[in-house]
C-alpha cells in the first residue's frame, strides 16, 4: 500500500466502520476521511449534522446476526480497503447478576458481527493481496470488576486479531486491534457525568491523570490503517493513559 499524496495517505481507500455514527466510531470515520479515505460507516442510527462527499452511512442493527448477514452479503461485490469493528456497548453487571441476553448482546455485537462481516470482506482483500483490519477491544480484557460479559467479548476480539493475523498475514493482510482505556464519549458520560466527583477520581486513578479522547484511540485506529503500519499485525495496542498498568480503575 503506497500513498499517492503524502498529505493523504489513504487516498483511494475505502474503510468500512461499526459503530460510526458517535463516540469514538464518529472520530474514526473523521480521522479516515481527514487521511483521504472513503468511509462506509455501519450503525444503528445516523450519525446527526454528519456530511461529507466521501462519507456513506447506513443503518444495520449490529447486534442482530440476521441483520448483519443481510448486510454482509451486499458486501461480496465491494472493494473494502479497510475493516473497523468498533461497534460496541458496555454492560456493567456482577457476576451473579449476569444474563444470557447480556451474553448473548455482547459476543453478537462485538464477536460475531466482526466474523460476519470479516467473511465478506476478506476474499477480495486476498485478491488484492492487502488490506488492513482493525478490531476495537478494551483496557477491561486485563480485568474489571463488574464487566464479565463485556470483558469477556472484548478479549475474543483480542484473539481472534491474533488468529486472523497468522492466517491473513500471507496475503498481505493486517490484522491488529486496539484497546481503549476510559474515553470521555456520550457513552461513558452518561453513567460518569464529565466534571463530577466520579469522572474526576476516574481521570485521577489514570497514569495520565486524564481521561481520553475519542481522538487518542482514533489516531491509533489510523495508524494500523495506513501504509506506515505494513509490517505489524496480531498486535494489541492499549491506548489507554496508563491504566492497563493499574489493578484497578476508580469506577
Amino acid at each position: 500500500m503506497s500513498p499517492t499524496n503524502a498529505h493523504e495517505p489513504l487516498h483511494g481507500r475505502q474503510a468500512l466502520v461499526t459503530g460510526g455514527s458517535m463516540g469514538i466510531g464518529a472520530a474514526i470515520c473523521d480521522d479516515l476521511l481527514c487521511l483521504g479515505a472513503s468511509v462506509i460507516s455501519v450503525a444503528l442510527e445516523e450519525r446527526a449534522a454528519a456530511s461529507h462527499e466521501r462519507l456513506q452511512q447506513r443503518l444495520v442493527d449490529l447486534a442482530d446476526p440476521a441483520q448483519v448477514k443481510a448486510f454482509a452479503a451486499g458486501l461480496h461485490e465491494s472493494r473494502i480497503d479497510i475493516l473497523v469493528n468498533n461497534a460496541g456497548v458496555v454492560v456493567t453487571r456482577l457476576l451473579e447478576d449476569v444474563t444470557d441476553d447480556d451474553f448473548d448482546r455482547l459476543m453478537n455485537l462485538h464477536v460475531r458481527t466482526s466474523i460476519l462481516l470479516a467473511q465478506a470482506i476478506v476474499p477480495g482483500m486476498k485478491l488484492r493481496r492487502s488490506g488492513r483490519i482493525v478490531n476495537i477491544a478494551s483496557r477491561a480484557i486485563v480485568g474489571m470488576a463488574g464487566r464479565t460479559t463485556y470483558a469477556a467479548s472484548k478479549a475474543a476480539m483480542v484473539s481472534i486479531t491474533r488468529t486472523w493475523a497468522l492466517e491473513l498475514g500471507p496475503f498481505g493482510i493486517t490484522v491488529n486491534a486496539v484497546s481503549p482505556g476510559p474515553v470521555a464519549t456520550p457513552m461513558l458520560e452518561r453513567d460518569l457525568p464529565a466534571g463530577g466527583e466520579r469522572a474526576t477520581a476516574l481521570a485521577a486513578s489514570i497514569p495520565l491523570r486524564r481521561l481520553g479522547r475519542a481522538e487518542d484511540v482514533a489516531q491509533a485506529v489510523s495508524f494500523f490503517a495506513s501504509p506506515a503500519s505494513g509490517w505489524i499485525t496480531g498486535q494489541n495496542l492499549f491506548v489507554c493513559g496508563g491504566a492497563s498498568l493499574a489493578a484497578s480503575l476508580a469506577l
